[in-house]
């Protein structure tokens, strides 16, 4: 929370308590209570800007109703010094706070003084995290789950920052193991049906069966000819594999500088193999008695957190069952890489706390990752945080689309950055928590109407531009204002657009701490349906020259602050619509 607000809670609080200290002194208390107690926004805002409920904490240790309690200490505070201006009580003995006009200029003059750092926390301050997100595998295109968690991750990045956290954000790609064999002998199978024809063998069931396998195979026909028949089959796989591989990595990081996406590293799976990293982990393992030989394999064994087993039994988590490590052909398994990626993450490059956004089908794999860290003494269990998100279901005219109409294929992130604004798309996918089911309306996507959440914190924005450069168009130019007069600013429309200006940085801790940047979405869009409802109500232009001025200050205060968040998540704040 912003500096003014955690000073108005240390100030309410030392009230409280020195007033239950001068209601001891009178007799009122038969001793000075201790039991802590919470302050919070009412929800009602007919019932205060804070309420305290100290009366209700203290009723069993000074033995005297609620109610009673609320009215000695009632009779007791003393708010001078302070930014309320009156208290009462209600219901069972909620101590219940107003804020004076003072305290509201404060929060503007604060965020005119800080301009677009306004909102800005040192929660995370010295915290060092990774977050990795989308990381698909290279072998095809990004479907709508990475579309969901680019936004996601990126978003959530921005938010770690913006609390104060050091944060480097990364793309793991899967360029070894069983997907980069599959993907080689798909392009192969497809290479040589191109070149010879019926004679050819069949794909497999389970190899990649995309078209884009085919116009990958068919662009090394056409480049390099048909020479790799005249090889072994290891060797013209891997020839089609170091000839595809790059091109779909480019494709990728050309897809996700469309996003607005730009990862920190793009740390590669061949690359802990080649620097002897898994190698390095199995040596740990074993040095630990984590692992144990048999039908030619080495296997991790059985981990629950607290302790190890060869019982291979399950959970309901996943955890409890002996993994494969490395193969009987000496080839480490997938698990194996991703222990020492998370290890190189956390041991090696010495993160605080590495965040992954997995899709949720991964769900069993978390407490197993988590464990076998906890297991190498990395403390997977606190440093691993896994965000399971929902995949999305997209719609348009109010049925499930699955098709591009543009390309007849199944719809890719690249298609539909073709064809939605990347704002509607950062956005929208940002709405609603990682873990809650989900439907994108691609019609919505790109209607220019209130309807359109983006669109609708767009034109707030836009709004506040014009009333500003309208005003100055009739010789009312924007200039700073005293509290005094920003003290002017006390209609219902006015305080509550300010309250909720002054929950910023509350909101962004909220949504560090929360790991959900969906709170800042809406956040925005609560300020903007605010701005919205104090335009209709309180007119800018109006005679009183110092009230206009106040108002306009105003505006410029919501015109910084939504210009900061939206841009924050890399989504444009436009100053006309």
């Amino acid at each position: 929370m912003s500096y003014l607000v955690r000073q108005v809670e240390a100030q309410l609080r030392a009230s409280v308590i020195n007033a239950a200290e001068r209601a001891a002194a009178a007799g009122s208390f038969a001793a000075l209570p201790t039991g802590d107690f919470r302050i919070e926004v009412p929800q009602n805002r007919d019932f205060g800007d804070f309420s305290a409920n100290a009366a209700m904490v203290w009723a069993k240790e000074l033995r005297q109703p609620p109610r009673a309690i609320a009215q000695a200490l009632a009779e007791q505070l003393d708010l001078s010094g302070t930014y309320f201006e009156k208290v009462d009580f209600a219901g069972a003995g909620f101590l219940n706070f107003y804020l004076s006009a003072e305290y509201y200029a404060a929060i503007l003059l604060d965020i005119h003084d800080k301009g677009a750092d306004y909102g800005r926390s040192d929660w995370g301050a010295g915290r060092r995290i990774n977050v990795e997100f989308v990381s698909a595998n290279p072998t095809g295109p990004m479907h709508m789950g990475n579309a969901r968690g680019g936004a996601l991750g990126d978003c959530l990045a921005a938010v770690l920052e913006r609390a104060g956290c050091q944060v480097s954000r990364e793309f793991y790609v899967n360029d070894a193991g069983n997907q980069i064999a599959k993907f080689a002998l798909s392009l192969d199978v497809r290479y040589r049906q191109l070149l010879e024809g019926t004679s050819a063998p069949a794909l497999p069931e389970d190899a990649y069966q995309g078209a884009d396998i085919t116009a990958l195979a068919k662009a090394y026909a056409d480049e390099h000819g048909d020479g790799l028949l005249r090889l072994g089959e290891d060797e013209r796989r891997r020839a089609l594999a170091e000839y595809a591989l790059p091109k779909n990595l480019a494709a990728m990081r050309s897809t996700m500088a469309k996003y607005r996406i730009e990862y920190d590293r793009w740390f590669f799976e061949s690359e802990l193999h080649g620097s002897g990293q898994v190698a390095a982990l199995l040596d740990d393992m074993a040095a630990r008695g984590l692992t144990y030989e048999k039908d030619g394999a080495i296997w991790l064994k059985s981990i629950n957190n607290e302790q190890m087993t060869n019982n291979n039994t399950e959970d309901e988590n996943g955890a409890g069952k002996d993994e494969v490590l490395v193969r009987a052909n000496g080839i480490p398994t997938y698990f194996a890489a991703d222990i020492a990626y998370h290890r190189d993450k956390l041991l090696t490059r010495g993160f605080d706390e590495a965040i992954d956004i997995w899709g949720a089908d991964h769900h069993g794999h978390v407490a197993r990752m988590q464990a076998a860290l906890d297991a190498i003494g990395l403390d997977g269990s606190r440093r691993l945080k896994v965000i399971l998100m929902q995949l999305v279901r997209l719609m348009s005219g109010g049925e499930v689309a699955r098709m591009s109409k543009r390309t007849g294929n199944a719809i890719t992130l690249t298609d539909l950055l073709e064809d939605i604004p990347v704002d509607a798309a950062r956005f929208l996918f940002n709405l609603r928590e990682p873990e809650t089911q989900m439907e994108f309306d691609l019609d919505l996507a790109v209607q220019q109407s209130a309807q359109n959440p983006v669109y609708y914190c767009q034109y707030a924005h836009a709004r506040a531009c014009s009333v500003i450069r309208k005003l100055e168009e009739s010789g009312r130019i924007l200039r700073a204002c005293t509290a005094e007069e920003l003290a002017l600013l006390t209609a219902p429309e006015e305080r509550d657009l300010i309250a909720h200006l002054a929950a910023l940085t509350g909101e962004t801790e909220a949504a560090a701490r929360l790991y959900d940047p969906a709170k800042i979405t809406r956040y925005c869009l609560e300020l903007s349906t605010l701005y919205h409802k104090f335009y209709a109500a309180c007119r800018v232009n109006c005679e009183e020259k110092t009230m206009s001025a106040a108002r306009l200050f105003l505006c410029d205060c919501v015109r910084s602050v939504l210009h900061s968040q939206l841009t924050l998540f890399k989504i444009t704040a436009p100053k006309e619509m």
